[in-house]
């Protein structure tokens, strides 16, 4: 039950890979470029700060986001509190082509970036992989938005990570897409991949060596109905995972488990030009596709056997987005994520989150952006009866670009 570290992908491979692309495109799309095959290409982006004021601590990995799982678990864990933050990392870089085809059928390709450094290259101002995708027909590949969760649920917020108890997650799929515009059916095989907590069997001979194996790829799928009043979307995934003993004797502790989980998810149209976002999602063993959560499996301890069970999780979303007028927007909202935690967790482990913001923008200059923000983050552990939160006063510039040619 050892952590993959799917969610925090290693970075580092593809940077080479960012610099040739960005030679290639020099080279190959030059803004003289025509259209004599019809494709359109759309470079986009936008280069953003963030600057702001924590009152309490988290992990310094992730200090300009709020994270209520890397607020601290015991007092002080992350030094004394009060701490100024300041960034780029929000900063993103995209290039979209459209290409028609003999058939009548249009091929669609999106390469997208940011600076926000995850995994191996977590507090690092550095290039991340966002999207890695192409669509003809009803097939997609590569890696983008999962079927399992709903895009248009995210605020208009300046916090980078997001509301903490909504399913998101870009993953490598393949997707059939038998049913889109008005109505929308979406089916995906996606990379398997999820983390395990020893908790308080760590150094165990019993689980000391234990490995995770995902023999088959998550099946996702989303149906979804857009209107003009909004849209609403039931999404659902399964998934199955085995970790394996590599010292059966004196006692074997391999197992299986499946992962399952249901969201639900819509925007309504309310007064003007105002918009009510909300997700409801419940599953088990599927915290990886959360925005912030922990394990996916935790050790479990039953009659004196050793193994491991999926954790139920609950997530909400709740954000209401206002237009004052032509110039001023605001955004107010609350989200949850609710954990079930095994018997055989730490009493210091993650169990639950709360995330709230609210805040004022200011949108007088076309492709400018900017304004404050304030926000909220508590974690509570599983039974030590130990809580932190975080409050925390953000202001954000960001700047638009966008550029397209060629096309018929």
């Amino acid at each position: 039950m050892k952590s993959l570290g799917v969610k925090g992908m290693d970075t580092r491979w593809y940077k080479p890979v960012l610099a040739a692309t960005a030679l290639t495109l020099a080279s190959a799309l030059p803004l003289t470029a025509s259209a004599d095959e019809g494709t359109r290409v759309d470079l986009y982006g936008h280069a953003m700060l963030d600057m702001g004021y924590q009152s309490g601590q988290n992990d310094p990995d992730w200090f300009d986001v709020v994270r209520p799982t890397k607020l601290p678990s015991y007092e002080n864990e992350f030094g004394e509190d009060g701490h100024t933050f300041a960034g780029v990392r929000q900063s993103r870089f995209g290039v979209k082509t459209f290409t028609p085809t003999a058939n009548g059928g249009e091929i669609k390709t999106i390469f997208e970036f940011e600076l926000f450094g995850t995994g191996v290259d977590a507090g690092q101002t550095t290039f991340r992989l966002r999207h890695a995708w192409g669509e003809y027909g009803k097939w997609g590949a590569g890696q983008t938005w999962s079927p399992f969760m709903d895009i248009d649920v995210f605020p208009n917020t300046l916090e980078y990570w997001g509301p903490s108890g909504m399913v998101f997650f870009r993953n490598v799929q393949l997707r059939f897409m038998p049913m889109q515009g008005k109505n929308e059916l979406y089916i995906a095989l996606e990379r398997p991949g999820a983390s395990g907590d020893t908790g308080v069997l760590v150094g165990d001979p019993q689980v000391a060596d234990l490995s995770a194996r995902f023999p088959l790829p998550d099946l996702s799928a989303h149906y979804r109905m857009n209107r003009d009043w909004g849209h609403v979307q039931i999404a659902g995934i399964l998934r199955y995972m085995e970790w394996d003993d590599a010292t059966p004797t004196p006692v074997d502790s391999s197992g299986d488990a499946t992962g399952w989980g249901v969201n639900l998810s819509g925007t309504l149209k309310m007064f003007g030009d105002d918009t009510l976002r909300m997700q409801v999602v419940y599953g088990e063993g599927i915290e990886n596709y959360m925005n912030d959560a922990t394990a996916d499996v935790g050790a479990a301890v039953n009659d004196g056997v050793v193994t491991g069970e999926t954790l139920p999780i609950l997530g909400v979303v709740a954000f209401y987005d206002h237009t004052w007028d032509s110039t001023w927007t605001s955004s107010i909202g609350y989200s949850l994520v609710d954990i079930d935690n095994s018997n055989a967790q730490t009493a210091s482990a993650f169990s639950k989150g709360q995330y709230a913001i609210v805040n004022l923008l200011n949108h007088s200059v076309k492709n400018l952006m900017w304004g404050g923000e304030l926000q909220y983050g508590k974690r509570d552990n599983y039974t030590d009866g130990f809580s932190s939160d975080d409050v925390r006063v953000q202001f954000s510039v960001k700047y638009n670009f966008g550029y397209s040619w060629g096309g018929k």
